[in-house]
């Protein structure tokens, strides 16, 4: 339990100096807007509703400063690299990017509603301020001249009491920008929905580009100053603590009050989003001069339940365990990149990847790969891009968890282990492994039999039969299935896989499976990590959380996920 604490509170630590961060810049644009003298006139006519635009503003510019910098892949794989040295809980802090990401999204979306419906409020108050006529210093500030003696004196956006809020809001920048980047907005957060992501990979793919739309929209949409406060000069001359009162009497002889001039605002977004943007556009110029670099396909293999295994070669491709990488094949989509986890070993003259059919665009490669003698479909390949796997050989006992074919980060790092003992690499830190996969179907067991077997007997030569500890759990079975494997049950070899281990069936016990792992262990750092589902994950991490001792210095399980 005690790793767990310390993971949970860094995350919790992290999260409450972001969210402490909102607050403080909240509360501190709120103040600003509701008490400064500039805005007293402004505050006139829009009361309370002026503060409530601008702090929201404020926070979602610092939100939209944020929101970019989880998914810059490079960076984020240069930190991982840069922190290799790094404590368990620092490094796997960089593996909830995307996490960051939505929450951040989250709260972006929440502060456009505030800050819609504070206009809201803000256009009615200048609506009914405009047409009032009944002699109030809000009447009076409404209908101050849009040009005065050269000089921008208004202070209310509706120059007449006929003039809609539609109209102002279609034809001027603030409005209209504002209008483009909400609909950008509800788009992107709507099309990223997990069931839309995941059934209809294309629609979200090609929906959250328009996040392109909404940070220029965002960095010109304070052009124009359609609100506005009073000049400094305005200020020192009449100042509205000593002018407010006798407004009805401004440019009198007798008065030393003048009519208040105002200004509009200072664009702010583009300063909060200017360095992040042009970090972004490095990464993806950096991504784009990778992607097209000359990808040459050595070999391509059909595996049983319709998986495709491509293995490559790139000039200067240089990869670690775990990682992935992004595919484009351009004669099915010129835009389309989809992840990919890396199926190859660090130690391997080739690069390689298993894809499974799971929905168009993989169906289609699919089906250009199958139809032979034609020629093979150019690739184009970006990365590659480290995840928490690489971790994997920092711990002393590494858990791997695959589902179906999340099977494929344990695949790189299985035939890493492969060759680390066939050449006899004393550098391991890892003692002992435990892999469990979990398919639906027997066939799936098939694309990395060979690996397993060859595992095998590498480990009875080397006399390290336990340091590999594997099972294999099928969950959709029936009774013949079942039958026939209890009645070759003993034979030296599996009768579905053909390994010596024993196929199970159902789902593993975890309770079982942990207390098991924690009694071998009871004084070992266990890294656990998963491919798969996430209700699978929210069952591995609560176990990692309750088998874990609260004495540091007993056994400490690390829950890892992989993220794309």
């Amino acid at each position: 339990m005690g790793n767990w604490v310390v993971n949970h509170w860094f995350s919790v630590l992290f999260l409450a100096t972001w969210l402490g961060l909102n607050i403080f810049l909240f509360v501190h644009a709120f103040q600003s807007y509701e008490k400064a003298d500039k805005y007293y006139y402004t505050r006139e006519i829009l009361g309370s509703a002026l503060a409530w635009a601008r702090a929201s503003a404020r926070c979602l510019n610092f939100n939209s400063m944020l929101i970019l910098l989880p998914v810059c892949r490079n960076l984020l794989s240069f930190l991982r690299g840069t922190c290799s040295f790094c404590s368990h809980t620092l490094r796997k802090q960089l593996g909830h990017s995307l996490t960051f990401h939505k929450l951040v999204a989250y709260m972006i979306c929440l502060l456009t509603a505030i800050h819609i419906i504070a206009h809201l409020f803000n256009f009615e108050h200048y609506s009914r301020s405009r047409q009032a006529r009944d002699g109030s210093l809000a009447f009076v500030l409404s209908t101050l001249s849009h040009k005065e003696k050269g000089e921008d004196s208004w202070l209310n956006p509706l120059q007449s009491p006929n003039m809609t809020v539609e109209y102002v809001t279609l034809t001027s920048i603030a409005g209209l920008t504002g209008l483009i980047i909400t609909v950008a907005l509800v788009l992107m957060v709507t099309s990223a929905m997990e069931f839309i992501r995941r059934s209809y990979f294309e629609v979200f793919w090609y929906t959250h580009h328009i996040f392109i739309i909404y940070i220029i929209g965002l960095g010109i949409h304070g052009i124009g100053g359609l609100v506005r406060g009073q000049t400094e000069e305005s200020l020192n001359e009449s100042h509205p603590h000593r002018c407010a009162e006798s407004f009805k009497h401004w440019n009198d002889q007798e008065s030393h009050c003048k009519h208040p001039q105002f200004e509009g605002l200072p664009a702010e977004s583009w300063k909060w989003i200017l360095a992040p943007g042009v970090l972004y556009i490095f990464e993806r110029i950096l991504r784009f001069y990778r992607s097209q670099q000359k990808v040459v396909i050595t070999k391509v293999v059909m595996h049983p339940s319709k998986v495709l295994e491509l293995q490559m070669n790139k000039h200067g491709f240089s990869m670690e365990v775990g990682q992935y990488i992004f595919v484009n094949c351009p004669s099915i989509s010129y835009l389309e990149w989809h992840p990919f986890t890396l199926t190859s070993a660090p130690e391997e003259d080739f690069f390689s990847i298993h894809i499974r059919a799971a929905g168009d665009w993989t169906e289609n490669l699919i089906r250009a790969f199958e139809q032979q003698p034609s020629p093979i479909p150019r690739i184009e390949v970006d990365g590659p891009f480290g995840t928490v796997s690489e971790d994997v050989f920092q711990y002393e006992v590494a858990v791997l968890v695959g589902a179906g074919i999340g099977v494929t980060p344990f695949a790189s790092i299985l035939k890493s282990i492969w060759y680390k003992f066939r050449h006899a690499d004393h550098n391991l830190k890892t003692q002992m492994i435990y892999f469990y996969w979990i398919c639906r179907e027997t066939g799936a067991f098939a694309w990395f039999n060979n690996l397993l077997a060859s595992l095998e007997r590498e480990m009875e030569e080397l006399g390290k039969v336990n340091f590999l500890n594997y099972r294999l759990f099928l969950t959709g079975w029936d009774s013949n299935i079942a039958g026939h494997a209890a009645l070759n049950f003993d034979k030296a070899t599996d009768i579905l896989t053909g390994l010596k281990q024993k196929t199970s069936f159902g789902r593993p016990m975890w309770d079982n499976e942990f207390s098991t792992i924690a009694n071998a262990h009871p004084r070992s750092v266990v890294g656990v990590f998963l491919c798969g589902p996430q209700t699978l994950a929210k069952s591995l991490s609560k176990r990692c959380h309750q088998y874990s001792s609260l004495d540091p210095r007993k056994v400490q399980f690390y829950f890892n996920k992989e993220n794309f």
